[in-house]
């Protein structure tokens, strides 16, 4: 995004006569939050005396530090086009304490505090999300039908894709809004979408998921439909992923590409794929944080669950593309749309720069088809799964000194602790299938 000072936001309200403005933030669960106040306010605004109260948010603070400001950042002010009459725009903020402190329970700081561990070792962290969803009928009632509004598949073309001009109205208010969108196209699954927008630095990647996913559900609503970014909606169909391409570079240069190396790879990236496999396991559990995470992580559904990499196939977690030079980028597939981005790209981030620091070198590269091994080739391979479910995941995260490191205490333990009352939750729960499976047997 261009770079605004306080003179051009006041004369682009001026000129477009705005009236009002959201100033958005994220919880450490994901969930967009905003206030919503006149432009009247801006002078308020834009010196951060912006107040809120941080004990009505999940995960924030106690009711007895309850104070909290927002700080916008500038550089995202931008208009939301679906408002004619009204205009509205919004500003993503940074929390901070009364005191003028950081938050430590942003999540923002935290993408943030992970972004200068890269620029102290002179790296800057580029990301670029292929985000999957969902879209779903809403009956005259305005609930949700658990039907999808097509049966197409991959690259399918109306009038099989019912969803297409649906697309098409969100990729035109991501443009403009700002996005490059690199492709759009109907998924594998039956009303299954797919929108790619073009990499960019991690926090403005993080702050456009977050943009990315407000605009697909709003316009899909203008049509009257449901947009779902729930990894694993529909039984026996493939899930919505949020597969990461991550690149460091280094004076301008891709730090990933060496054209001396057999793969055209360097050692920085060997070494980063080294740490995002050693810290896999504790980092799924920001990456895939909900139960229904691990419903898309299972075999037979495109879904990567072996901790492997390769350069030539599609089935490991990291997979390397082809293209090369200022294009070099290390594809991490497990991560899904339910995930707070501003988290996850951290834990991504200080996965591999550990791997950089502490020259951890992947195991062999896998070029063939995992999901076609048998148990013992998978062993005689030394290849590990990711975890099988949500708490097996908090398990394993609270294993990884390095990731709860990097989350922070606060993110950390209100995090766990709402994932292990989510996963109580679940399993005291009787669902429809075991009425089906046992009701008639015993």
């Amino acid at each position: 995004m261009c770079k605004k000072n306080a003179h051009d936001i006041k004369k682009i309200i001026s000129e477009q006569n705005i009236k009002f403005l959201r100033l958005q933030f994220v919880d450490i669960f994901g969930t967009m939050k905003n206030i919503c106040t006149t432009t009247d306010e801006i002078d308020k605004i834009l010196n951060n005396e912006m107040m809120f109260d941080g004990s009505s948010i999940q995960g924030f603070v106690r009711i007895e530090e309850s104070d909290m400001y927002l700080h916008p950042d500038l550089s995202t002010f931008t208009i939301l086009p679906w408002f004619k009459e009204n205009k509205i725009a919004r500003l993503i903020c940074d929390i901070y304490r009364p005191n003028g402190n950081e938050f430590s329970g942003d999540p923002r700081y935290v993408l943030k505090r992970a972004i200068k561990n890269a620029n102290n070792l002179g790296y800057e962290f580029c990301v670029g999300p292929e985000c999957e969803f969902f879209i779903f009928n809403i009956d005259d009632e305005n609930n949700i039908k658990p039907v999808t509004h097509d049966k197409a598949s991959y690259f399918d073309l109306a009038p099989i894709d019912n969803g297409e001009l649906a697309r098409i109205d969100m990729v035109n208010n991501l443009i403009k809004m700002g996005f490059k969108i690199e492709g759009a196209h109907h998924e594998n699954a039956p009303g299954q979408h797919e929108i790619d927008f073009r990499y960019s630095d991690a926090l403005n990647s993080a702050d456009n998921i977050i943009t990315f996913k407000l605009v697909v559900k709003t316009i899909a609503k203008k049509f009257n439909l449901h947009a779902t970014f729930m990894p694993k909606p529909i039984n026996n169909e493939c899930g919505s992923g949020m597969h990461c391409n991550m690149s460091l570079f280094k004076n301008d240069s891709n730090a990933f590409y060496d054209a001396n190396d057999k793969n055209n790879l360097s050692k920085e990236a060997y070494y980063f794929i080294g740490g995002l496999i050693e810290h896999a396991k504790a980092i799924s559990a920001i990456t895939n944080p909900t139960i229904n995470s691990y419903k898309r992580l299972i075999s037979g559904y495109e879904a990567p669950i072996h901790i492997a990499w390769s350069t030539s196939n599609r089935s490991p977690l990291i997979r390397v593309p082809a293209a090369r030079g200022q294009a070099t980028r290390l594809e991490l597939r497990n991560p899904d749309p339910s995930c707070n981005p501003y988290l996850a790209l951290a834990v991504m981030l200080n996965a591999g720069l550990d791997g950089i620091k502490n020259k951890i070198n992947p195991p062999k590269a896998i070029d063939k088809n995992i999901y076609a091994m048998n148990p013992d080739d998978l062993t005689n391979s030394k290849i590990d799964t990711l975890p099988r479910n949500l708490i097996e995941a908090i398990d394993e995260l609270m294993k990884d000194e390095l990731i709860k490191e990097t989350l922070g205490a606060h993110v950390l333990n209100n995090f766990v602790k709402a994932k292990k009352i989510e996963w109580q939750n679940y399993i005291s729960t009787v669902h429809q299938w075991e009425i089906d499976k046992y009701l008639i047997m015993y």
